[in-house]
């Protein structure tokens, strides 16, 4: 059974009628990804915002970062699995696929991370964006003292808790806006990997 047919809740804008730095956008997405996420999609009904989520993704995601792309990638899993965000689940568990070549890593993250066998950098970093997700709360000194002695520098710590607040953010604004995942990430980077 498919899922559902709509890419939001949300009237959105055709995409001709957009302004023209976010249509080039626009295009560069779909010719380096084959698609314009639903997510921009979805944020193209205000341009402004669009920009600023544009900007603040590809900052938090792709720009240098002590924290790998893929790591990054696993912590919006991690978080996603907490939060039950069908569209970032999608989304990124297709983007983990991908950076790490293990089509098996990603679906063990998007179910439950712990079967996973990790570094223990990883492992750190998984527990404290579960921890940081679901009970926000109880984080304390030892849990940051753990990052570090799993080998996180301060700018790392930072990063990370950078992105792991950023998509609960995401994660609940795509639960409200019953935001879908394009289609194409469930087929994507599904090959298994020769040992």
């Amino acid at each position: 059974m498919p899922q559902p047919d709509h890419v939001s809740i949300y009237e959105l804008p055709d995409p001709a009628d957009l302004d023209e730095d976010m249509r080039a956008y626009f295009e560069i997405c779909q010719e380096k990804l084959g698609l314009v996420p639903n997510v921009l999609q979805t944020f193209s009904r205000d341009q402004e915002k669009l920009r600023a989520f544009s900007a603040y993704y590809n900052q938090l995601m792709l720009a240098p970062s002590g924290l790998s792309k893929l790591e990054r990638e696993m912590v919006a899993v991690v978080v996603s699995c907490a939060n039950r965000c069908f569209y970032c689940l999608v989304a990124h568990g297709q983007a983990v696929r991908k950076l790490s070549g293990d089509p098996e890593l990603g679906e063990m993250l998007v179910m439950n991370y712990r079967v996973a066998k990790l570094s223990d950098r990883q492992r750190a970093m998984l527990d404290f964006a579960w921890k940081l997700t679901v009970e926000p709360w109880t984080v304390e000194e030892p849990d940051r003292q753990t990052l570090r002695d799993a080998g996180l520098e301060e700018g790392e710590i930072f990063d990370l808790a950078d992105v792991i607040g950023f998509f609960n953010m995401s994660n609940r604004f795509a639960i409200a806006s019953d935001m879908m995942p394009n289609r194409e990430y469930h087929a994507m980077d599904r090959g298994l990997t020769e040992d």
